[in-house]
């Protein structure tokens, strides 16, 4: 993996590049073939109280990402680690579970690693899907879609972007600003 190690008003030191890749170098043990992936980390001090990191791994099945803040950086980066941690042992449950179904042998992630306790509280966990929606597309910009999200009191809204003709996502992040999702 490839590290991507960047500072917003804190300087990255030697020793804490060295800590955020031994930390995240952990997560090489769930696969059997290290991946091939850039792993971005993003570092930020807000005040004195406010350290956070937020990770991003992205890989050809699966995208990992994590954020977690804590008083100290070095804490932050210990529980976002774990949380990193947790999603591939869920995500490596169902995936190995689905190949075996299908009969097949192969696997993307290593089998003895992780606690059996984790693994069995990600089987337990069933995503029950209770209901669908079917509906139009209408073409529009991206204003337009944030104001029909709004009047709609949703966290997103699905639309055919007028300009690309494609299909797009407008969200409303944590920070009360707005993101957009577009397919490649």
């Amino acid at each position: 993996m490839n590290y991507n190690v960047r500072g917003e008003n804190i300087e990255v030191t030697p020793a804490l590049r060295e800590y955020v890749e031994k930390k995240l170098g952990k997560l090489e043990r769930y696969f059997e073939n290290t991946p091939d992936a850039n792993v971005n980390v993003n570092l930020k001090v807000n005040n004195a109280k406010d350290h956070r990191i937020e990770v991003t791994v992205p890989m050809p099945q699966l995208v990992l990402r994590g954020e977690e803040s804590h008083e100290d950086m070095y804490a932050a980066i210990d529980l976002v680690t774990d949380k990193l941690e947790r999603q591939i042992r869920k995500f490596k449950t169902k995936v190995n579970r689905k190949l075996r179904e299908k009969g097949s042998t192969k696997t993307m992630f290593n089998g003895g690693t992780g606690t059996a306790t984790a693994v069995q509280e990600a089987e337990d966990e069933d995503y029950e899907l209770v209901r669908t929606k079917r509906f139009d597309l209408k073409p529009m910009d991206s204003e337009e879609a944030i104001l029909q999200m709004n009047m709609l009191g949703h966290n997103f809204f699905v639309f055919t972007n007028a300009e690309t003709n494609t299909t797009n996502v407008v969200y409303r992040r944590k920070d009360g600003k707005y993101g957009i999702i577009e397919p490649n």
